[in-house]
């Protein structure tokens, strides 16, 4: 499994106006070819009447899936550059199809070329990106008198709090990013003089997001 990955929130939308034509750009986060079909024919029936649905999609965790489909577009003008902008900003499992309602306007090679890459960043700017943290859950015991202290360290540390359970003791769910367990032990052994159980629970993404470039 990767250590953290970019990849796009869910499912998002977005549309543009290019010379009277209109592109409308559809993204989609997905986890096997199979998906990234079903949702490029979902995107097809939704727009049966359209000029042309171009798709693209980049899927595994060293990108072993790729395909780009121009629709009828000139050869290498829509699906390839929608792929590119994939490749740029280095999301995994994702989909995009741009549907095109042609407006009257031819727009040449060069033209189509950046309008589909255009639509393309637009729509994934419109559905946000989001960064995948592998993270290791760390369940913390400790007496309440540590509370305090517990808390306000591990606010400001780059560890992520989930939670708290109130018993005899108090139990606190830390996550912290994969492969960095021993460290994060370490450190609150150190914090609490050694006054706290600690045991490793389930490996998981957590998720971020991004600014998209």
């Amino acid at each position: 499994m990767l250590n953290q990955y970019y990849t796009v929130k869910h499912e998002g939308s977005n549309e543009i106006v290019i010379q009277k034509s209109r592109f409308i750009g559809y993204v989609k986060r997905v986890e096997t070819e199979k998906e990234a079909q079903e949702f490029i024919q979902a995107i097809k029936k939704k727009h049966h009447d359209a000029t042309h649905n171009c798709s693209a999609y980049m899927i595994g965790e060293n990108d072993q899936i790729q395909k780009a489909n121009d629709d009828g577009e000139p050869s290498g003008t829509a699906g390839v550059p929608m792929l590119e902008v994939l490749k740029k900003k280095q999301l995994k499992d994702t989909a995009v199809v741009v549907t095109r309602y042609f407006g009257g306007v031819k727009l040449g090679a060069g033209g189509l070329i950046r309008a589909y890459s255009r639509a393309t960043s637009e729509a994934i700017q419109a559905t946000g990106i989001v960064m995948r943290q592998l993270m290791k859950q760390l369940m913390i015991e400790a007496d309440y008198s540590l509370l305090g202290k517990l808390e306000n360290e591990l606010r400001s540390s780059s560890y992520i709090m989930d939670g708290m359970e109130y018993t005899d003791k108090v139990k606190l769910n830390i996550y912290v990013p994969s492969g960095e367990e021993e460290t994060a032990v370490n450190w609150l052994i150190d914090l609490t003089n050694d006054q706290v159980n600690i045991s490793e629970g389930k490996e998981t993404y957590i998720e971020e997001e991004v600014t998209p470039q």
